[in-house]
């Protein structure tokens, strides 16, 4: 995440963890945590590591987890969980990968890619994150279907934290495919304005983007719990491998 304001780093990563349902941590640690095994021995990168929401179940299950974050204090939560300390984080902005080696599995979950605001940024992360991938490495990213973000329904939403709650609305700039989530958090008898912007792709753009790095698409599914992507899906989960 970027650190856009003092009140966006202390809010977001005191909170962060409470908008996820244990059931959808627990789904994406589970299919990130097959796939790692399909792709061969070698440690794993999480682009965007946060809190360590997902990384440290990952290393609980004894897989080698390193990761790139943006924000010291998204990091400064992670370190503060039983296990952070074990797992290395590189502070910088993950379209350059700024690790050294090679990777079995390379991810970025929760629309995190979306943070890189420019198609040039996301060509950049896809190419310096296939430079990371070892020969049947995989990369995988998770993303909202850019019709479903226009949906009315999609606009609003409330979540709750301890000692207040959060309302999300959402802009869609379509010229730019840009949309910028607002909150505003209500805590402690003050509101905070917390505008977070992304800039979307559909898969069909994701999926050039991986042929330009030397990737093809090996699967889509339709959530973490790995169902089928279909027409009617407003999420994906795509994971990309080398050609054969």
């Amino acid at each position: 995440m970027a650190d856009q304001d003092p009140y966006y780093a202390a809010a977001f990563a005191a909170h962060y963890d409470d908008w996820f349902p244990s059931y959808v941590t627990d789904s994406t640690v589970a299919l990130l945590a097959d796939l790692a095994e399909s792709a061969g021995a070698g440690p794993v990168l999480e682009l965007g590591s946060g809190t360590g929401r997902i990384a440290i179940p990952l290393a609980r299950r004894g897989l080698d987890v390193h990761g790139i974050e943006g924000t010291p204090a998204m990091t400064d939560r992670l370190r503060s969980k039983p296990g952070g300390h074990a797992i290395p984080v590189t502070t910088g902005d993950f379209s350059h990968v700024p690790v050294d080696g090679e990777f079995a599995l390379v991810y970025v979950v929760n629309g995190t890619f979306f943070e890189l605001p420019t198609q040039e940024a996301q060509i950049r992360c896809f190419a310096n994150t296939a430079a990371r991938l070892g020969p049947d490495g995989l990369f995988v990213l998770d993303a909202h279907v850019p019709e479903a973000l226009a949906a009315p329904e999609a606009a609003v939403a409330s979540l709750p934290i301890p000692g207040g709650v959060t309302v999300r609305t959402r802009r869609i700039n379509r010229a730019t495919q840009q949309y910028t989530s607002h909150y505003l958090v209500h805590e402690g008898g003050t509101v905070h304005h917390v505008p977070v912007s992304f800039r979307y792709a559909a898969t069909g753009e994701l999926d050039l983007m991986a042929t330009m790095a030397g990737l093809r698409l090996r699967d889509r599914y339709g959530d973490w719990r790995g169902g089928a992507y279909t027409s009617a899906s407003t999420y994906h989960v795509s994971v990309y491998e080398r050609p054969a």
